[in-house]
């Protein structure tokens, strides 16, 4: 994809010096920005930290969602790569097993992708990547049911649930227990097995690792 392409002005010339130093500013700022605080945060203080104006920020990035693009094209485009890969490993489980780990290992690692792996919106990319995706599991999940080790009734679609799941505990364990999501990834990979159950890779979080988690997850709330 084409996240890291050199900028051009609406005419198609390239930019300016100094506007493209800015451009590359916010996007240095925005992509951390993302990764620690989610879609959600504030373009103000990414324009602030980078050392522009908003107006500025504005001029390169029209709405959140361009810079959203700039930001997670490529990002999105290895969870692809993820399932791409996949499908060359000889073992169907543990290319079916290995996928699903990438994609939460991904997840773990930014939070915005965190969060736009759980999300659409009215834009040819994101949509385009999720189905490309989605796709990737159909074929990962069909290859684990020939193979006979997948449960026959697990379908492609459960494996979006299985993205869905990971969103909330990885941001609710970010701190507390970042590793956690592993022991509930391999619970859910051992109710998908046609077989046996096999040993956890983590253990169990501690009393106090839970209690922690669920303040954070309150502190979140914006109540007014």
């Amino acid at each position: 994809m084409t996240a890291e392409r050199t900028a051009t002005t609406e005419t198609g010339r390239p930019l300016r010096r100094d506007a493209q130093r800015n451009r590359d500013a916010i996007l240095a700022v925005a992509r951390t920005a993302f990764a620690e605080q989610g879609i959600n945060t504030s373009l103000e203080g990414i324009a602030r930290q980078a050392g522009v104006a908003i107006g500025t920020l504005y001029r390169h990035f029209p709405r959140r969602l361009d810079l959203m693009q700039a930001i997670f094209d490529g990002k999105l485009e290895s969870c692809v790569e993820a399932g791409e890969r996949a499908l060359t490993v000889p073992d169907a489980w543990e290319a079916f097993t290995g996928f699903l780990e990438r994609l939460c290992e991904l997840q773990a690692q930014d939070r915005g992708l965190n969060d736009l792996l759980s999300m659409t919106f009215s834009c040819d990319w994101t949509i385009d990547a999720h189905e490309r995706i989605r796709e990737l599991f159909a074929k990962v999940v069909a290859r684990a049911h020939e193979d006979g080790r997948l449960r026959t009734d697990v379908t492609a679609e459960d494996l979006v649930l299985v993205v869905w799941s990971h969103t909330r505990v990885i941001e609710a364990t970010r701190t507390s227990a970042p590793h956690a999501w592993r022991r509930h990834l391999a619970l859910t990979l051992d109710g998908f097995r046609a077989d046996r159950a096999h040993p956890l890779p983590e253990p169990p979080m501690a009393a106090a690792a839970v209690r922690e988690a669920m303040a954070a997850l309150g502190e979140s709330v914006v109540w007014r």
